[in-house]
């Protein structure tokens, strides 16, 4: 019986700090880890709100790109009246 006892205050006094302190040891940068994914997370929406006219600058181009051609047409044509 004594043994039994022994047993149960070696599991309480040594084991049980252990496995807590290893515990700790894995639960703290998975935690870290965690923070991280969520500062990316974060940072990374932020960035496609930045992104998001982008698609406008194709659209910016061709205007300009028609602009310069009717641009030119009028300076032709005016060329030819002066």
């Amino acid at each position: 019986m004594w043994l039994w006892w022994i047993g149960n205050a070696v599991l309480l006094l040594v084991v049980v700090p252990i496995v807590l302190l290893l515990a700790n040891r894995v639960l703290r940068p998975a935690l870290e880890i965690q923070r991280y994914a969520d500062d990316i997370l974060e940072h990374g929406v932020g960035v496609t709100e930045n992104l998001a006219p982008v698609p406008a600058v194709a659209e910016t181009r061709d205007l300009v790109a028609a602009a310069k051609e009717l641009a030119l047409r009028y300076v032709r044509a005016a060329g030819r009246l002066l």
